[in-house]
């Protein structure tokens, strides 16, 4: 008896959150990636304030990305995807609505219908062999790269989509030679009117 309880104490510290005095992760629930999309005043240090809720409490942020979406540019759009339990999820988006420069926060994953893209910029440095040269523009193509620059020796492709068709084709550039990556981030959008 002595060991059960022993094991199932042992199971539960296992289980929660790194330097946190409470169990807050539910073993038994999975975990689940959210895009959230929260509006803000565009002001000095609103970006920071976002970020620092999720650093004291321990979230991780997948993605992260912010523009100014106003005509005066007043109003900035935060895209932040974010990973886990239900319970972590209604958090961070119970504690993002109360931030005060924060007007509004859509949970996009939760409220339907949304497109997710990511730009990706893919730097592939090569031998001057014409069928390596000749592969990596195929695989381009497939995946519907754009050819943005190139020397004797590398190119640089741009592309958008989903974040796993981005982790693809830059795996298997990775095969065909050197890179270099830039990442964007994911943008999202509610679909409908």
């Amino acid at each position: 008896m002595a060991k059960k309880k022993a094991s199932k104490a042992k199971k539960l510290m296992t289980t929660a959150q790194p330097g946190s005095a409470y169990f807050l992760v539910d073993p038994d629930k999975r975990i689940e990636r959210h895009t959230m999309a929260v509006m803000v005043v565009n002001e000095p240090g609103v970006l920071a304030r976002v970020i620092g809720l999720f650093s004291g409490r321990g979230y991780n942020i997948e993605s992260l990305t912010v523009a100014a979406v106003t005509e005066d540019d007043g109003m900035s759009l935060i895209t932040i995807v974010t990973s886990g339990t239900p319970m972590i999820i209604e958090q961070i988006r119970n504690q993002l609505d109360r931030l005060i420069p924060v007007e509004s926060v859509k949970d996009l994953t939760l409220e339907g219908p949304h497109v997710e893209r990511e730009l990706a910029m893919v730097k592939v440095v090569t031998k001057a062999k014409s069928q390596e040269r000749a592969e990596i523009l195929r695989l381009a193509e497939i995946f519907g790269a754009i050819v943005v620059d190139t020397t004797t020796r590398s190119f640089v492709f741009a592309m958008t989509g989903l974040p796993g068709k981005v982790d693809s084709f830059i795996g298997l550039m990775r095969e065909l030679g050197k890179t270099e990556i830039a990442r964007s981030g994911v943008v999202a959008i509610a679909r409908g009117a």
